[in-house]
């Protein structure tokens, strides 16, 4: 995720402008977002994946005497947002994704020869600019459905009215693959933690904090989800617009310093526990996801409730007929769940999680390299079964009606690029889907977890759940991107390690 996320459909997110009246917008800075539609050929921003270690109280409101940043985001169909910054003295402009999930700012570089993708955005040449400064380390990051390469170079970026100087940021003098030669944008700034920053450059809201640019250590973003109107919404650097919120936020601390992380209760659908994360889960809000991501087999169950088609899978119904009545018995009998699909002979447990019987389990080093632990389709589908048979159990439904059950989520099962589609003319029968954050339910209405592509009879309307898998002990991780930060505004509290939702204005 992070620098490696671009991902898994990259359905993209991040970033026009709404300034407050002068009496009220004395000494902020705001960057305007824009927002560009989702289109087949385009599907920038939810990345699903990436690699780790390369790349995986309430805030003041700003007052007339408080210093601040504010940018205005474009959007484009409720699928990414993007705001522009200038890079050098003087400024060259480009537009970028403001990511939550990554720490390092890139964007073209001049001397990218070879890559198509840098001949239809803006590059940067460093001959320009007054304020250049060599460096010339080398960078890659590979993010789930693209990579960058290139070296290190420091100049001054302007982000909004500031100024920061001597930011180290990457050149990008490769971009292989088409996923950045269709994005709408130029580059990505990353707001995570230097902790995950591609060469430990140091993040540039680190150096807003460093420079005294700004006195409050906080940014908030408004995503305007109306697609047709002129403003996309805004990222408030130094604290928040209360124009952009209703009420009071909720603020859960930071868990892991990376990526923005917290913990997150138990997932509802239409009112009813699923008893995914009773016991609580992992998550993260991502400015640079358009989608809300989370394990495959409570999406797969969230997507059967909605109605949203996946692709058959049948290794899923294969492992039901065979072993379903096996499954239940085990789980009746009140074997530990996390040994059952050793027992019935698919998967053999590692003392983290299932991996494929017959293939040896990977140490530590290895997994990390690989993104997790060797696992067959086989082995997941039982551990998926195991997930939803406990749930259904749990509402007391007999056997038959749980083994009937399960065979639907199986033909529930999000394709491979995480995708699963609805019809457009069923929304007002489709559940609220609720988010317990800091004891506090935060529910989602189909209007706002459904992206509709194009118009009339030939819209089609996509489900915006989708599916990734991180093991322990980093997973199960979910990912809330644009799907919910939409609805919800969001703050990034650095000063007090936390983040806050309240619902958007």
């Amino acid at each position: 995720m992070g620098t490696r996320r671009v991902v898994l459909v990259l359905f993209a997110a991040v970033l026009l402008q709404a300034l407050l009246p002068a009496s009220e917008a004395e000494g902020l800075v705001r960057i305007a977002l824009k927002k560009r539609p989702i289109d087949q050929n385009n599907r920038v921003a939810t990345r699903l994946s990436g690699e780790e270690g390369q790349h995986l109280g309430g805030a003041n409101s700003l007052g007339s005497e408080d210093e601040g940043d504010i940018v205005a985001l474009q959007n484009y169909m409720n699928a990414q947002y993007f705001g522009e910054i200038g890079v050098g003295t003087p400024p060259q402009k480009f537009t970028v994704i403001f990511d939550t999930g990554s720490s390092n700012l890139w964007v073209p570089s001049a001397k990218c020869y070879f890559s198509i993708a840098c001949y239809f955005h803006s590059r940067y040449k460093a001959g320009q600019s007054s304020t250049y400064k060599k460096n010339g380390k080398p960078a890659a990051i590979q993010y789930g459905t693209g990579s960058i390469a290139g070296y290190f170079s420091e100049d001054s970026v302007t982000v909004g009215d500031l100024v920061v100087k001597d930011q180290e940021f990457i050149e990008a003098t490769k971009e292989p693959g088409v996923t950045f030669m269709v994005a709408k944008f130029d580059g990505i700034l990353g707001l995570g933690f230097q902790e995950i920053s591609v060469g430990k450059a140091v993040p540039v809201w680190y150096k807003m904090i460093e420079q005294g640019l700004i006195s409050d250590p906080v940014f908030s973003f408004w995503f305007n989800r109306h697609a047709g109107e002129g403003e996309g919404g805004e990222i408030v650097f130094g604290g928040m617009d209360p124009k952009h919120y209703i009420g009071e936020h909720t603020y859960v601390p930071v868990t892991q310093k990376g990526y923005w992380q917290f913990d997150m209760g138990d997932v509802l659908v239409g009112g009813k526990s699923t008893g995914f994360c009773a016991g609580g889960c992992a998550a993260i809000a991502d400015s640079g996801t358009s989608l809300l991501a989370g394990p495959t087999a409570i999406i797969t169950e969230i997507n059967e409730k909605i109605g949203a088609a996946g692709v058959v899978s049948q290794e899923c119904k294969t492992v039901v007929s065979q072993y379903g009545q096996q499954i239940l018995d085990l789980l009746l009998a009140e074997t530990q769940p996390k040994k059952i699909c050793s027992q019935v002979g698919l998967c053999t447990f590692d003392g983290t999680r299932g991996v494929s019987a017959g293939i040896r389990s990977v140490v530590d080093d290895e997994a990390e390299k690989s993104n997790g632990l060797h696992s067959d389709p086989m082995c997941n589908a039982c551990e998926m079964a195991v997930v939803w048979m406990q749930n259904q159990l749990s509402q007391n439904k007999t056997q038959d009606v749980i083994l009937n059950y399960i065979n639907q989520l199986c033909d529930r099962l999000p394709s491979p690029m995480g995708e699963s589609s609805v019809d457009c003319g069923s929304l007002a029968s489709m559940p609220e889907i609720e988010f317990t954050i800091g004891g506090k339910k935060f529910a989602l209405k189909p209007e706002e977890y459904i992206l509709k592509v194009g118009e009339g009879p030939a819209a089609q309307c996509i489900s915006g759940f989708t599916a990734m898998d991180i093991p322990p002990p980093r997973g199960p991780l979910w990912i809330l991107g644009d799907v919910f930060m939409g609805p919800y505004h969001t703050v990034f509290d650095y000063g007090k390690l936390r983040v806050g939702f309240a619902k958007a204005a």
